[in-house]
């Protein structure tokens, strides 16, 4: 019982993360997106692409983290939609969205830019862009080891992956 109320602490304050860096990672992949298609000057057609890439992934995490995090303040333990098997099926969709968009950000960018070289356009906001990715992908990370973890607890009280993250006794 007494890990159920840090559960009922922790839920909110990691899905708002999740949620806080997923705005900072909209932002910073609309702007881009705004600026290569205006001025038609991206790195490669490979850069943009990823970028509108984890522009979609952004939409999807805030979107879709909202939804959990409202309904899991409204009905932490009696909702379908927040049993662990919700949880898990949405935080691994979203952490493939994440693996794919850092893992592809990264390999657009080899790695990272050097800001020192002259030519690079938008250098800072690219780098940001590549490693907000990467945290998404950690906190996205972390967020579903726990729902495991807590569905190997709901599985041994007796409440199957439709249960939710707390005990409902």
């Amino acid at each position: 019982m007494a890990f159920d109320d840090h559960v009922r602490r922790g839920h909110p304050i990691v899905f708002g993360l999740i949620i806080g860096f997923a705005i900072i990672e909209l932002s910073i992949s609309a702007w881009l997106t705004a600026r290569f298609n205006q001025h038609h000057n991206y790195p490669s057609t490979s850069v943009q692409d990823k970028t509108r890439y984890l522009l979609f992934a952004s939409i999807w995490t805030i979107f879709f983290s909202l939804f959990y995090f409202v309904l899991f303040l409204h009905s932490p333990s009696s909702s379908v939609m927040t049993s662990v098997a919700s949880h898990l099926i949405f935080l691994f969709v979203t952490w493939v969205f994440w693996l794919a968009g850092a893992a592809a950000i990264t390999a657009a960018l080899s790695g990272g830019l050097d800001c020192g070289h002259p030519g690079v356009v938008y250098c800072g906001q690219q780098n940001a862009l590549e490693a907000f990715a990467w945290i998404e992908w950690i906190l996205v990370f972390f967020a579903l080891v726990f729902v495991i973890f807590r569905g190997v607890s709901a599985q041994r009280r007796g409440d199957g992956m439709r249960g939710g993250l707390i005990s409902s006794a």
